[in-house]
């Protein structure tokens, strides 16, 4: 169930300024890629084109998305682009903007992305929201760091096999937070943080997770049921829209301008996705994923991403040789944003976990 006193603003990417939104006075809805919709994108969009963005059109299309006061899409890759093109046709009753993306972080992006989420202030306020103000900016960044916190807590517990179906649990409270307004949303994480202990840890095996899009809860109670368990994951579906966005200078006293700047910083250098780059380190996407799988205590790592994108199918083969090279296990499963496809995966992910053993 959506909790909502806020009228909505949709997203679709890890990289959207929530806080933003927030203190506009909207609450920021995510329009997963999930639902039964009848497969209708194909009328707009290319065949092979990313699963992820033709399901979003598909509920779109189908009107099977909450009552939206507008649509904020980040120019994070070329579907996503694609997708905003779309919109504009499928439903041109919610008004929607394209948010450009560096993809690489240096002070001339920092400054051109701040300049970015200006732009999108402007429009929300347009939209209906309140003028940017730097006390409700600041206001909104402190309550998503709250938020993030308390995540961080379940994922120490999940981890260390505290909670029962900790990270089928932990992924259901991360969809619920992802259309749900933070402030409602801590009081339930603090209700989830006071569970007692499960007391036998699970005695799954061990596995690091990483990957752009895979929201469904089946698929992580299926991991389960093949006797793995997730001790950490970087999905863009998961921790990494809910982990802290470190920003300089958080005074209320501040600028709009100066607090808003700080923020385009923070979200630029939060955990990177496959898109984003970092020139002078072609390998830190593949080091990153190593210094998790060890820190987590994996004895083995997973890879989950949807067809046909880009950004992942260029830097699989460097993951995998830079895995295979620290003598970690690697599986790498594909899907298309539906539970089946990540079922058909079952006896290849028992075998993982059995070769774990």
């Amino acid at each position: 169930m959506i909790m909502n006193k806020d009228p909505f603003i949709g997203f679709a990417c890890a990289y959207t300024p929530l806080a933003l939104v927030h203190a506009a006075g909207f609450t920021p809805c995510r329009i997963l890629p999930a639902g039964d919709c009848p497969d209708q994108a194909g009328h707009l969009l290319h065949d092979n084109l990313c699963p992820h963005v033709k399901r979003i059109l598909d509920r779109a299309l189908s009107r099977q998305i909450p009552d939206l006061t507008g649509m904020i899409f980040m120019n994070s890759c070329d579907a996503m682009r694609r997708l905003y093109d779309a919109w504009q046709v499928a439903r041109p009753d919610i008004p929607c903007i394209l948010v450009d993306l560096p993809t690489t972080v240096s002070e001339r992006n920092i400054a051109f992305f701040f300049g970015e989420l200006q732009r999108l202030a402007g429009v929300l306020e347009k939209w209906g929201g309140t003028r940017l103000d730097p006390e409700k900016l600041a206001a909104s960044l402190q309550l998503f760091a709250r938020l993030a916190g308390q995540f961080e807590k379940i994922r120490a517990r999940v981890q260390a096999g505290d909670l029962r179906n900790g990270a089928t649990m932990l992924q259901a409270a991360y969809l619920k937070a992802s259309v749900t307004a933070p402030e409602p949303m801590i009081g339930e994480l603090e209700t989830l943080l006071s569970q007692e202990s499960a007391g036998q840890a699970d005695d799954g095996v061990p596995v690091y997770l990483f990957g752009n899009v895979l929201p469904e809860t089946e698929a992580f109670a299926l991991f389960a049921e093949c006797g793995a368990r997730i001790v950490g994951e970087d999905l863009c579906t998961g921790s990494r829209l809910f982990t802290e966005i470190r920003v300089d200078d958080d005074s209320p006293d501040s600028l709009p301008d100066g607090l808003l700047k700080n923020y385009a910083k923070g979200l630029l250098n939060r955990q990177p996705c496959a898109r984003t780059m970092i020139g002078t380190r072609p390998g830190e996407l593949a080091a990153d994923i190593i210094r998790a799988a060890r820190l987590s205590g994996a004895k083995g790592v997973i890879g989950h991403t949807v067809k046909f994108c880009d950004p992942y199918i260029a830097r699989i083969p460097n993951i995998r040789a830079a895995l295979k090279q620290e003598g970690i296990p690697f599986l790498m499963l594909e899907g298309d944003c539906t539970v089946r496809s990540i079922g058909q995966q079952k006896t290849r992910i028992e075998a993982f976990i059995e070769m774990l053993r």
